[in-house]
């Protein structure tokens, strides 16, 4: 696979282009040359109570400042449903597939403004009013995207909490966030695995003491099993909410008011909580589904992100809504209970497009191509990826088994940061390379930096940086400017630093090459760690893999890799295979010091793999791995770690019966011939 595989853009007449080439330009043009009739033009792909007529303002020197569209006032609930029921009353907004319940439901924009209306006033009536800050910890199911419509009904900011953190862990961000009210779920299944919810927010709550601002707690009711509930405290969701008015005058917010604040993992410290605007978000996030992810009648969107991430905001809630369209969720899994589960459920509600992971991509590829070539699928006109680089084979393999080769895939990069979509195709308009997410979209201007830091034309590999402002980029961390200047326009400043490596090739096609931390130097020797996973990604005997660099005292950095083998292949493949493929494809100086065969890898639920455990496990430093609860599957750690422990103690078993050992570059390098 190379940059030249293309994919023409009217490769797809399934799929209508909702532009021509030269407009797409145009609209690039405009962006660039009067960005702030620009982006007043795209504010009004939402509602506002009073229309902006100011762009941007601010600056990314000195002490940072970011605002948009300052003189407007909007609400993001009506944005999302009041301006749609004249035409739309009755048109499905919302499909929930409730699979341990084994039941699903569907509201239309009536039924969805009905439930939103009801936990408003019951929100107001327990005292939440404007900038209250609530925490929503559920499942997916309808409530979670109520509830988050009902905070912005009434102008209280949102934290959406993952429900696999660990009580300390949600301790944590209860006291950071000043939350007065929870809204939870008493459990949920997680394929075969329990999930308690409630009793993680109890002992969280017990754990705050009296650090913490929670005043009352709704509860809803996810299973038949009893709940324990606080007198006073805890109220039963659907018991309490369900006997208010079904009508709720909403808040005018000004643009630049808080809207949500989201969590993001980090690498190590202190989890940060990135804020973000009303005004600008919901504008970014109406313009980039409807760029990328354009609603058309009937059409169905399964994202299948956990509303707990910014994909889940604004791929899941707010960008579909915003612009009419009808969004799916589910608490499946893609091989749970049996292989090709989520194509039986594409069959079953007629999704037109599904937008997932790339860990779920390959997932689905172990299942092997029969297990789609039995479905359907014939509903499907888009497919669309992001959290993380997807490598050509897995592109492939998803356009041409799962699509058929009849439906594009939009590949795109964002981050809990930029809100949305910053680097991505407009279907059928452009071009597609596999394993390329394209281009930037209209209005966002990047840049690369080399080693020096010297912004880079044409084709060129450094630091991915943003030029400047654009309306969906988060305006602060939660009471920590400094941390927010310092962790994104210190770098390079008078850049927004993305934190990540990308090349862009001779067409202007971007390559995410992973986290900046994730380039290692072995011996002089710079090497992307993606760079490495792209060619491991394309051997059919490999599921998945990561490589990590670790210290070393000769080379500085060495190379360790873990790789999950594909038990249903022809052939297996051992250690001693992935270094040939590394060091054949790369280099011998690339050869890996350790290869590791494992069962799974860390990852959150949103399928993102935590690299920094790998990189202490690898190093042994395992003593320091910090909260574990926001993995999807936190018992892999143990399995990894001791798969790790043991090889370790095998070779140096074998060094011993060594006479000597080469002391350069290469040492520690096995045979590979």
């Amino acid at each position: 696979m190379t940059d030249h595989t293309v994919i023409p853009a009217g490769a797809y007449p399934d799929y209508p282009a909702i532009m021509t080439p030269e407009q797409l330009q145009g609209m690039r043009e405009k962006a660039r040359t009067d960005p702030d009739a620009f982006w007043l033009e795209q504010a009004q792909r939402v509602h506002w109570f009073r229309k902006p007529t100011q762009g941007f303002s601010g600056s990314f020197e000195k002490d940072v400042s970011i605002s948009w569209f300052a003189d407007g006032e909007l609400n993001a609930s009506v944005c999302c449903i009041d301006r749609h029921l004249t035409e739309k009353r009755d048109q499905v907004a919302l499909i929930s597939q409730r699979e341990a319940e084994g039941r699903s439901e569907s509201l239309t924009y009536h039924d969805l403004h009905e439930r939103v209306c009801r936990l408003a006033n019951a929100l107001t009536y327990l005292g939440v009013k404007k900038g209250c800050r609530v925490a929503i910890c559920l499942p997916m199911v309808s409530e979670a995207i109520v509830s988050m419509l009902a905070c912005t009904r009434i102008g209280a900011i949102h934290a959406v909490l993952f429900g696999g953190f660990s009580a300390e862990g949600l301790a944590e961000r209860l006291v950071d966030s000043g939350a007065v009210a929870v809204i939870t779920g008493n459990m949920a299944w997680r394929g075969d695995k329990a999930v308690p919810y409630k009793d993680t927010l109890d002992e969280a709550l017990k754990k705050a003491g009296d650090n913490s601002s929670v005043q009352f707690m709704l509860v809803v009711r996810t299973s038949d099993e009893a709940v324990p509930m606080l007198p006073g405290r805890d109220y039963d969701y659907h018991d309490f909410v369900d006997h208010f008015e079904a009508d709720f005058v909403p808040v005018a917010m000004r643009a630049e008011d808080p809207m949500f604040m989201l969590y993001t993992s980090g690498s190590t410290g202190k989890p940060k909580a990135v804020v973000h605007a009303t005004g600008g978000y919901m504008v970014w996030a109406a313009y980039t589904m409807g760029m990328v992810y354009t609603h058309r009648p009937n059409d169905v969107l399964w994202c299948t992100a956990d509303v707990a991430w910014i994909t889940g905001h604004t791929s899941v809630v707010y960008g579909p809504l915003a612009n009419g369209g009808t969004t799916m969720i589910s608490d499946s899994l893609p091989t749970f209970p049996y292989p090709g589960r989520w194509f039986d459920l594409i069959d079953a509600y007629k999704v037109t497009m599904l937008f997932t992971a790339p860990t779920a991509v390959r997932a689905m590829m172990a299942e092997g191509e029969v297990v789609a070539q039995k479905r359907d699928l014939s509903s499907l006109r888009l497919l669309g990826v992001a959290g993380e680089p997807i490598s050509p084979d897995a592109w492939l393999w998803y356009h041409d088994v799962v699509g058929k080769k009849r439906c594009p895939v939009a590949d795109t990069w964002w981050q809990t940061e930029t809100a949305g979509v910053v680097l991505g195709p407009i279907p059928g308009v452009q071009a597609l390379k596999p394993g390329s997410a394209t281009m930037p979209l209209p209005g966002v201007e990047m840049v690369i930096l080399n080693s020096a830091g010297k912004a880079e034309m044409g084709a060129a590999d450094g630091a991915l940086c943003i030029a400047r402002s654009w309306p969906g980029q988060c305006r602060t961390l939660w009471k920590d400017h400094e941390r927010f200047r310092q962790a994104y326009f210190s770098m390079a400043p008078g850049l927004y630093f993305t934190g990540d490596g990308a090349r862009r090739d001779e067409d202007g096609y971007y390559w995410i090459t992973g986290r900046m931390d994730d380039v290692i130097n072995i011996a002089g020797h710079r090497l992307g760690t993606a760079e490495v996973e792209d060619i491991l990604g394309e051997d059919h005997r490999i599921v998945e893999c990561a490589a990590v660099g670790v210290p070393h005292s000769v080379k500085g950095q060495a190379l360790v890799v873990f790789a999950i083998p594909n038990r249903a292949a022809v052939t297996s493949v051992d250690e001693k295979d992935v270094t040939r493929l590394i060091v054949n494809l790369i280099g011998r100086y690339a050869a890996p010091e350790a290869v590791y065969l494992v069962p799974d890898l860390p990852r959150t639920r949103s399928g993102k793999i935590v690299r920094r455990l790998l990189r202490k496990i690898a190093s042994g430093e395992t003593e320091t791995l910090g909260d574990l609860s926001a993995l999807s599957d936190p018992s892999i750690i143990s399995t990894l770690c001791e798969r790790v422990r043991s090889q370790m103690l095998l070779e140096n078993k074998c060094r011993v019966h060594k006479n000597s050992e080469k002391n350069d570059i290469f040492s520690g390098v096995r045979d590979v011939s």
